[in-house]
């Protein structure tokens, strides 16, 4: 037997993703221990789950932080160890034009409320977080002081839709409407990009004729359900190793890209 890993939790809402690895957890599938489960929504239900397993569970009110902030009812004030320069440099969210300014307010307010987000969390000791329906981006500010190692990542994310297609907060919507005959759903390793980071693990369903928008998110929610416990697995039992891959382009140029290798 493995030694159980400690997971931290981030939600926004029902966390149907969150119990799947609660049970995955308690019935020995998955070698981990849910140690907190945090929020960004103070009305998150996903937040009783947790309660009725015996799990801390906090919440930093992200849109009342940013709304005082926008208001100016909250004197703008960063983190001590806030360098937006550096931010500006990681950050692939925004495009080169990009208003400065836009990109300057995101960056700042992100890093005030993920600043709180990094205290609530303190408290509890984790090897991984995984965002179980966080509808939150995260910055690099963030990013950086939980995966201070970039050759072992540890925010690990559920995405639905077979990327690289489809990135986005609604991936079995994108991918209905497009027509596809297959979807699907992704666990990634998040970066700094929005849903960009090595791939660990994907299923995927056959969208037939009579498919609704209503049924494919049935079909892609009961796959999630499986697939995300079977990644924390693996990453359980250190058998995900990050490698840098060099791979030939139409034009007779080579990118570098960063994968997951099952070991």
């Amino acid at each position: 037997m493995h030694k159980k890993i400690r997971i931290g939790a981030l939600i926004s809402g029902g966390g149907t993703n969150l119990q799947a690895i609660i049970d995955a957890c308690e019935s020995g599938k998955t070698d981990g221990e849910i140690v907190f489960v945090g929020t960004d929504n103070p009305d998150a239900s996903g937040l009783e789950r947790g309660r009725k397993h015996g799990i801390p569970t906090f919440t930093v009110d992200y849109s009342s932080i940013i709304q005082s902030l926008k208001k100016g009812s909250e004197k703008i004030v960063p983190p001590k160890d806030f360098d937006i320069d550096d931010l500006y440099a990681k950050q692939t969210l925004f495009s080169d034009d990009a208003d400065p300014e836009t990109v300057k307010c995101f960056m700042v307010s992100r890093a005030i409320a993920e600043a709180k987000l990094l205290e609530a969390m303190a408290p509890y000791p984790f090897d991984l977080l995984v965002l179980a329906g966080f509808m939150r981006t995260l910055s690099p500010y963030f990013i950086d002081r939980v995966n201070p190692k970039t050759d072992h990542p540890r925010i690990m994310n559920i995405h639905p839709a077979l990327l690289p297609s489809f990135p986005g907060t609604d991936g079995y919507g994108d991918t209905f409407r497009y027509g596809c005959k297959v979807g699907g759903c992704t666990v990634h390793f998040i970066d700094y990009g929005e849903d960009s980071g090595p791939i660990i693990g994907q299923k995927a369903f056959q969208i037939e004729p009579d498919d609704t928008l209503a049924t494919i998110r049935k079909k892609g929610l009961e796959l999630e359900w499986e697939v995300y416990p079977e990644c924390i697995q693996l990453f359980a039992q250190s058998r995900l190793k990050i490698v840098n891959r060099s791979y030939p382009t139409p034009d007779g140029k080579k990118i570098q890209r960063r994968i997951v290798e099952i070991v």
